[in-house]
């Protein structure tokens, strides 16, 4: 069963990435308030804003957008890690892949544009072939 109410893939994908950064359950900080917003009575009424703290560097993370406590706990432990991510390395891996298939994309596209811009184009000839000698 999982903890957070979502596939076992993505839960073993969290856990290995959180190893992979040297993030510990026991380095966080967790606490449920209460959400704010859109929701009706169900936000009012149970706290499934999760308000999550890596205590070694201090990184703090809010996360409301689901109804579903489970789901919050699982989107904020997702999103401190991209923050954490970001502050050891740099960037964060899965945005550079994202950002670079984009990228490419509107190259290929740009390439495609030009392609027809230019075999729509009228031919021109060469004024010099139209003087009258």
């Amino acid at each position: 069963m999982s903890i957070f109410k979502v596939s076992e893939k993505k839960e073993k994908a969290l856990l290995d990435r959180m190893r992979e950064l040297n993030v510990n359950e026991d380095d966080l900080e967790e606490r449920f308030i209460r959400s704010s917003g859109p929701g009706g009575q169900k936000v009012n009424k149970t706290s499934s804003c999760v308000f999550l703290r890596h205590i070694p560097t201090d990184i703090t993370v809010k996360y409301q957008k689901e109804r579903s406590q489970a789901l919050n706990r699982f989107f904020a432990r997702r999103t401190l890690l991209d923050q954490i991510e970001l502050k050891q390395k740099g960037f964060i891996k899965m945005d550079k892949k994202r950002v670079e298939k984009i990228k490419s994309l509107k190259r290929k596209k740009r390439k495609r544009t030009k392609e027809k811009l230019s075999a729509q184009e009228p031919k021109q000839s060469d004024p010099e072939e139209n003087k009258d000698g």
